[in-house]
């Protein structure tokens, strides 16, 4: 029966006998999944043919919640305030009527900016010439009246907003506040030096899209030098330049890692976010039925929030999923952290393991609240 590498605490080994029982079941299997309880690690677990413990590959929107993290600090330091227009920090972003668009409604895929006409080639992500373009786009429905998901439109917008504000890249403001003082494995950018770790996804046809909008994703986020979305990460020039949409590489120790250094801090040091940051980022925005994808979703800024067809964690949590069904969030109600990279594409009936073995570690967690005396999160 094949096993998994790496470590898992005692009050833990559920969560290992279930990332084996998925080994066992399927051959082709690779997967890392990792966890931080009040910042100390109590999982990170490698196995499959695929990715080993030092692998990192893509891992598609989980990138979203990455770069949000910059986006909280800038939050935090006083210099982007959600309830201002976009405009305000950004002026060419007030063309078509979009002048109202708050950075709240733009960062919760609100805006109606799904692309622009033509789609954007891979060369221009993370450029200014992208963000130009996207300024002088007409908004597709009403903004702030519905929502949709910006697959890769919110990463062009994190970082010209980051650049008007702060002067500097947010990947460049990535790795000097987050990845590097803090020791993180995952990059939005990755260096030359860092190649050899890299695996590409596997896959084997786009995720299912049951009703897609031919104005939104399908035609104005065309990308003629990708035949398929999930070939972005293993294009060298996505992973070079780290576009925050979906550009992010890493491994599950990595996600895990940052949502704790963020949120309860590392080993007793103090998290990066106050309380009061996280507060702001990981309300909830909006509810229900997305515009773009036509399949129920629920937005924070930026994050993604759990709902009955994402049942990740409690209602505080927060974080993203990607394409190929990574997962890395931090549920303050449990003080977890939590990362879960597949070495191939997971749908249909590989569907869903990154949240059972989430659900398998919120139960370690209460059962060990519980026999410490503390009391169990719902």
């Amino acid at each position: 029966m094949p096993v998994s590498s790496g470590f898992a605490s005692p009050q833990y080994q559920s969560v290992r006998d279930l990332f084996d029982s998925f080994l066992a079941e399927d051959t082709g299997y690779s997967a890392q999944v990792a966890a931080y309880h009040s910042g100390v690690k109590v999982v990170d677990l490698s196995g499959g043919p695929h990715l080993a413990a030092d692998s990192i590959t893509g891992a598609y929107s989980c990138s979203k919640g990455v770069a949000a993290f910059v986006i909280a600090l800038l939050v935090q330091d006083g210099v982007l305030d959600p309830d201002f227009t976009v405009a305000h920090y950004w002026p060419e972003f007030g063309a078509q009527g979009k002048e109202a668009i708050t950075v709240r409604q733009s960062l919760s895929h609100q805006a109606g900016l799904l692309g622009v006409e033509g789609g954007f080639a891979l060369s221009e992500f993370t450029t200014a010439e992208a963000a130009g373009r996207l300024a002088a786009a007409a908004p597709l429905w009403r903004p702030g009246g519905t929502f949709g998901y910006h697959a890769l439109t919110i990463g062009i917008i994190m970082e010209e907003l980051c650049r008007r504000v702060t002067g500097t890249a947010l990947q460049e403001l990535y790795d000097d506040r987050i990845r590097l003082p803090f020791g993180v494995d995952f990059f939005l950018g990755l260096p030359e030096d860092q190649e050899p770790r890299y695996r590409d996804v596997l896959y084997d046809t786009d995720p299912v899209q049951p009703w897609l909008d031919p104005l939104g994703l399908e035609g104005l986020n065309g990308n003629a030098p990708v035949s398929t979305v999930m070939e972005l990460p293993n294009h060298r020039i996505i992973r070079k330049h780290g576009m925050s949409s979906a550009g992010g590489v890493g491994s599950a120790a990595g996600l895990a890692r940052l949502y704790a250094a963020a949120t309860t801090g590392l080993d007793g040091s103090p998290a990066f976010l106050c309380p009061e940051t996280i507060r702001i980022m990981s309300e909830e925005q909006v509810w229900g039925l997305d515009r773009a994808s036509g399949l129920d979703n629920a937005f924070a800024i930026v994050f993604m929030k759990p709902h009955p067809s994402r049942n990740f964690g409690s209602h505080r949590a927060f974080g993203h999923e990607g394409a190929n069904a990574a997962l890395g969030f931090a549920d303050p109600a449990y003080d977890l952290a939590y990362g879960y990279i597949p070495g191939r594409q997971e749908e249909g009936r590989t569907a869903g393991r990154a949240h059972l073995l989430a659900h398998a570690v919120r139960q370690a967690v209460a059962s060990v609240r519980q026999s410490l005396g503390a009391a169990a999160c719902p």
